[in-house]
């Protein structure tokens, strides 16, 4: 057990001192955690990063073409307006630059402890014991930014290990690989794989995509910035949040809108999508394999114009045969055909159920989050979980990660962070967390409503869906989202201000833990 001080062992806001303030991640909501909390007056604070830079999903993803499917006019914090983006997409170099220039700018660099990453967190009240590189700490709140796509998922194949050639998962791009008259192999058709293929099929000598599913495919509406355009967004007051605001409410009144369930949106993402493979694939037979089986924006909508012409490519190879094992020279699939490769890519996504995970993370009465989770995460607005006080996750289990910016959704969160920081110091509490039954209301009343959206009718599997097959996202519009976080009900939550007292009742710990849980314990 870690030695703590007398002032320490007094919950924060009862003793006037600010709170020690734990924030695992330097990716975007890291540095948007630092810089609004640090802005609201919250100023002890130290950041974990795995890592030897910030940038999150934006420096492990490194592959060609890659770029984000959101506006960069909306994919910006609102604090640091950036009127030098050069096209209206981005591409992964020019945002990882614009995370660490953020970082550096806010001086958010110095607070992180980089290559630090965190292997345990323990509550014991009313403090967290944090254990990372073989020292334990103690603070008064965690937050966890660890986002999504960071733990590459990487397919059971047989024979994988024994492949001769260059092996790698896309978020492990070797940079110093030539690929120039290589034969590569793709395996998954997700977003991440249709970039790749759009950008590199030109130059490998063959280009073989295993594809399971299909995938719908909108164009991907690409525009290069000029030098009056960035003048005018540098010197016209407003412009830049104009730009900002118009391009969030283009976004929610489409294909928000279509995913939510709005026939008359749907129908013509639909169309979009399908108009844009009939243009873009002559081949009546390479067109069929490249059509889905389920509805458009089932799964997350893939925003590309550069795959369907590589695809098309004499070079590129559709394979939709099954893959049945992996060989030394290449994969050979179930009609028993060996695909000879040099190079193999692994576009198969990434763990999406773990979060912070496998940092054991263990609250009240000695429950553990991963046990708890079970392969079903599941959060209370997408922040918080009964019994683990002073415990808040950013872009957590259950929120708004379809097709609009995470950068938008980490800011809201944050500022409901700060809110409820400030109801602590205003109270004197000494810790809070999610009651058990506002937990399962929110919950239930989620998982009734998507079931009217099109990640569940839509007739796809998609990462969205957890381990019981239900998708595991918000399923109302981002602006009830915003409404949501601007306005905390902290009739929601148990404010404490005696934990050892409150911990001590047994009714509190079956609350905290729900009814099954505490009796296991």
């Amino acid at each position: 057990m870690t030695t703590i001080s007398k002032e320490q062992s007094q919950p924060w806001a009862q003793s006037g001192r600010q709170p020690r303030i734990a924030i695992v991640g330097a990716g975007m909501s890291g540095i948007a955690a630092v810089v609004k909390l640090r802005k609201a007056g919250y100023m002890d604070l130290t950041v974990f990063e795995k890592e030897g830079r910030v940038g999150g999903t934006w420096r492990e993803n490194r592959y060609p073409g890659l770029s984000c499917d959101i506006p960069s006019y909306f994919y910006q914090f609102s604090f640091e307006p950036n009127p030098d983006w050069t096209h209206r997409f981005s591409y992964g170099p020019e945002i990882q630059a614009y995370m660490q220039r953020t970082a550096d700018k806010y001086g958010v660099t110095p607070l992180v402890r980089f290559n630090t990453p965190v292997d345990e967190l323990r509550y014991e009240a009313p403090v967290w014991h944090l254990t990372a590189g073989g020292k334990t700490e103690v603070f008064d709140v965690v937050v966890a930014a660890t986002g999504v796509l960071h733990h590459p998922s990487v397919p059971e194949i047989p024979g994988l290990e024994d492949f001769a050639g260059e092996k790698f998962h896309t978020a492990r791009w070797q940079d110093d690989l030539d690929l120039s008259g290589k034969k590569v192999g793709i395996i998954g058709t997700g977003s991440t794989s249709a970039q790749i293929v759009g950008a590199i099929t030109e130059q490998v000598e063959k280009l073989s995509l295993f594809q399971r599913t299909a995938q719908w495919m909108h164009p991907l509406w690409q525009k290069e910035y000029g030098p009056v355009w960035k003048f005018l967004l540098r010197h016209i007051p407003g412009l830049s949040k104009l730009a900002y605001w118009g391009v969030l409410q283009s976004i929610e009144q489409s294909f928000v809108r279509a995913t939510l369930g709005n026939k008359l949106v749907l129908a013509y993402v639909a169309w979009a999508c399908r108009r844009n493979l009939e243009k873009n694939v002559a081949d009546p037979e390479l067109r069929a394999k490249l059509t889905p089986d389920y509805k458009a924006a089932c799964k997350r909508l893939i925003f590309c114009s550069s795959f369907y012409p590589a695809i098309s490519r004499d070079n590129a190879d559709l394979v939709t045969e099954g893959i049945e094992r992996v060989e030394a020279k290449g994969i050979r699939t179930r009609d028993g055909q060996l695909h000879e490769l040099d190079v193999l890519v692994l576009a198969t996504g990434f763990k999406v159920s773990n979060f912070i995970l496998p940092t054991r993370v263990i609250g009240e009465g000695g429950q553990e989050l991963g046990g708890r989770w079970d392969g079903t995460p599941r959060a209370h607005r997408a922040m918080s979980i009964p019994g683990f006080p002073n415990f808040w996750m950013l872009e957590g289990p259950t929120g708004p990660v379809g097709n609009i910016s995470l950068i938008m959704v980490s800011e809201y969160q944050v500022d409901y962070l700060i809110s409820s920081l400030n109801k602590m110091k205003r109270d004197g509490l000494a810790a809070m967390a999610p009651k058990q039954s506002a937990f399962e209301t929110y919950n239930q009343a989620m998982a009734e409503a998507v079931r009217h959206t099109i990640w569940f009718t839509g007739g796809c599997q998609s990462w969205y869906l957890d381990k019981e097959g239900v998708p595991n996202i918000y399923p109302w519009t981002p602006a009830r989202y915003r409404r949501e976080m601007r306005n905390p009900d902290f009739n929601e939550y148990r404010l404490m201000k005696d934990v050892a007292e409150f911990a001590s009742e047994p009714d509190a710990i079956a609350e905290s833990m729900g009814a099954e849980q505490a009796v296991a314990a």
